[in-house]
């Protein structure tokens, strides 16, 4: 199916079916993954490493919003699941687990704690022993440069509205390169620059720097202006991503590098001309606006005209055409839940508002609907020339008795349903041609989920926060099971 849907009023029967749907149960099928195919799982270094303040590491944003108790139950990620002292005991859980790979992300204010300049030996240190600790267990490492905590003393200088930040992200990458490039070679430059920029950063910034209004309830509606005042600090992470992978070819190393797009599909809520109109724009914000750029070096015409109303972008000459010639080797989709659109004249979100989610079973990612990943593949490998793709992140947190410990157990059917159906519509695409190349469930284990807390559970692991202790999930059993057989 071609995405997004041909006319608004496909969109809405499609609404209309899938709503009144429970979750599809793929229990009843044989699914048989190509014999390369990478099996993986992810977290990010500010959910799961805690350490905040040990061995020389700087402050990062999230450090100073969530120690100024902006969280529920003054939730932080200072101890997250203390994965920088129990790292072998977490390899352990992941090598039983049976992963290929496993998805992690540098914390760059535990490298640079300014940002820039000064080396910390001490992060050095750290992950080598990471690094060569998944080595030695047959997990083969991917890193991911920046999930989101970047250095307090760069936001202190514009952060991503100084066009410096590209030099500033650039050194840091080459730093990471020449540290852990001869024994990595999957590489991700940024995880969920929409997510970052357009979300987390207004309302954080917003705490720490109060310069943005703060946002609406629901996370996808910001204001118009306030979108329109980061679409240039969005150029400037774009560019630093092509730099950064214009680096790691200029240094020899052989391995594969691209970036990670949180992707949605978008959907007219209605049969009406006015919600498809506006299905396209939110599709224009949240996918086309990250993906033009990486795939194509061009930013879509339509989106840039809406935020130029506000405030022109700052893009230099030569630019495009640098971002045109550096693409990656691969693109990352981190896919949750698609978007339904209507349209609401009180909105300031370009009037739209974002429709509640349809599904019995509420997770804390919005709506299951597993074909949404199916036709987002689809749609990239037809729109941007057959790209390598990798499903960097996939996952779901109910807050139910689905992820409750019981007498030592957790018997989360729910989460078991959903890997299932998701990996269903996985393998429709590649048998549809698309050159989908792996799979990292989120996560390994329960962590520190930004501002939901600690109360948003996602992960295969259960993980008591307050002793640290890890207990095994039924799906994490089902994911073990599903990897040893390459399918299901």
């Amino acid at each position: 199916m071609k995405y997004p849907l041909i006319n608004g009023v496909l969109a809405f029967v499609l609404f209309s079916f899938t709503a009144a749907l429970p979750i599809a149960s793929a229990n009843n099928n044989t699914v048989t993954f190509p014999a390369n195919f990478t099996w993986g799982s992810a977290t990010a270094s500010y959910q799961v490493e805690g350490a905040y303040q040990e061995d020389g590491k700087g402050v990062s944003v999230w450090d100073t919003y969530t120690n100024q108790h902006n969280i529920s139950n003054g939730d932080t990620g200072n101890v997250a699941i203390d994965q920088y002292h129990r790292y072998k005991e977490d390899i352990a859980l992941l090598k039983k687990l049976g992963i290929k790979s496993y998805r992690f992300s540098l914390s760059w204010a535990r490298l640079l704690p300014e940002g820039t300049g000064k080396v910390n030996q001490a992060g050095i240190d750290y992950y080598n022993n990471l690094i060569n600790e998944l080595l030695a267990n047959d997990i083969k490492p991917a890193i991911t440069l920046f999930h989101w905590d970047y250095p307090q003393a760069l936001a202190n200088q514009g952060g991503w509205g100084n066009r410096k930040s590209i030099d500033w992200y650039t050194n840091f990458a080459k730093l990471a390169f020449q540290s852990f490039g001869n024994r990595v070679d999957t590489w991700i430059t940024f995880n969920e620059p929409y997510i970052d920029l357009m979300i987390f950063e207004p309302l954080i910034g917003n705490r720490i720097h109060p310069t943005f209004p703060a946002p609406p309830n629901h996370p996808f509606e910001l204001p118009n202006a306030v979108m329109a005042k980061q679409a240039t600090k969005t150029h400037h992470l774009m560019m630093a991503n092509a730099k950064a992978i214009q680096t790691y070819r200029s240094l020899g190393y052989k391995g594969q590098i691209g970036i990670t797009l949180n992707l949605s599909p978008v959907y007219a809520a209605t049969a009406s001309t006015q919600d498809f109109k506006l299905s396209k724009i939110e599709d224009g914000i949240m996918n086309r606006w990250f993906l033009d750029p990486a795939l194509r070096g061009a930013y879509p015409e339509d989106i840039k005209a809406l935020y130029e109303h506000y405030a022109p972008m700052k893009i230099k000459s030569g630019d495009l055409a640098f971002l045109k010639a550096n693409r990656g080797d691969f693109i990352g989709i981190n896919y949750y839940s698609p978007l339904r659109v209507g349209a609401d004249a009180q909105s300031v979100h370009f009037g739209l508002k974002i429709q509640p989610n349809p599904n019995q079973w509420k997770a804390y990612n919005g709506e299951s609907y597993p074909d949404g990943l199916y036709e987002l593949m689809r749609r990239i490998d037809t729109t941007y020339n057959h790209p390598a793709i990798i499903v960097t992140e996939n996952g779901a947190g109910y807050g139910t008795a689905d992820d409750t410990l019981v007498d030592g157990q957790v018997h989360d059917a729910l989460r078991i349903a959903y890997l299932k159906d998701h990996l269903v519509s996985a393998k429709k695409a590649i048998d549809n041609g698309v050159n989908l190349k792996g799979y990292y469930y989120w996560s390994a284990f329960d962590n520190f989920e930004w501002l939901s807390g600690y109360k948003a559970r996602f992960g295969l692991i259960h993980v008591d926060f307050a002793t640290q202790q890890r207990t095994w999930k039924d799906s994490a059993t089902a994911y073990q099971q599903i990897i040893t057989n390459n399918g299901f």
